[in-house]
């Protein structure tokens, strides 16, 4: 769920930018690698690279990653200011975490599924009793339950942040 820390949720968070694809060096580095990223005020992330020399790659990557920012340079720093969300733009981000977490969910299903048929194959060849292959298959989707638990919580927690003004 560590996707969900990237939604923009009218605060500042370095999650937005860490993972940022920056050119550094000859090769793709991310944000986090290449700088110091702090959020000095509740609506302003201060990004400050180790190599004054990477200002401007930070922030042609930012604008380059579709996440809506603006960044502007202040000598060897950038900094990105966030306007408040209107209702509509709150409105499709609690969409977008609503489609992540149903894709988290697939995911958990599908390990699930993965790990019964495994389950299946060994209880053949191990010859293992009806009874405890299906004790076993009980765990399985207790632990399937309980992610997709954990799962529900991260999105609700999501969308109070996103819905507080």
């Amino acid at each position: 769920m560590r996707e969900l820390a990237g939604v923009r949720t009218g605060k500042a968070s370095p999650a937005l930018v860490e993972g940022v694809q920056v050119d550094a060096y000859g090769s793709q580095m991310r944000v986090r690698d290449v700088a110091a990223i702090t959020t000095p005020e509740p609506r302003l992330l201060v990004i400050q690279p180790w190599d004054a020399s990477l200002v401007h790659a930070i922030e042609k990557a930012i604008l380059k990653s579709n996440l809506g920012l603006t960044p502007s340079i202040d000598g060897k720093i950038i900094r990105i200011a966030f306007p408040e969300l209107t209702m509509e733009r709150r409105q499709e981000l609690i969409k977008v975490v609503r489609k992540m977490a149903e894709e988290a969910r697939v995911a958990v299903r599908h390990v699930r599924r993965e790990a019964i048929e495994r389950l299946k194959k060994e209880a053949k060849s191990a010859g293992v009793s009806e009874d405890e292959e299906k004790h076993a298959e009980k765990d399985v989707q207790k632990l399937t339950d309980e992610f997709v638990g954990k799962i529900d919580e991260h999105l609700k927690k999501k969308e109070e942040e996103i819905m507080t003004v």
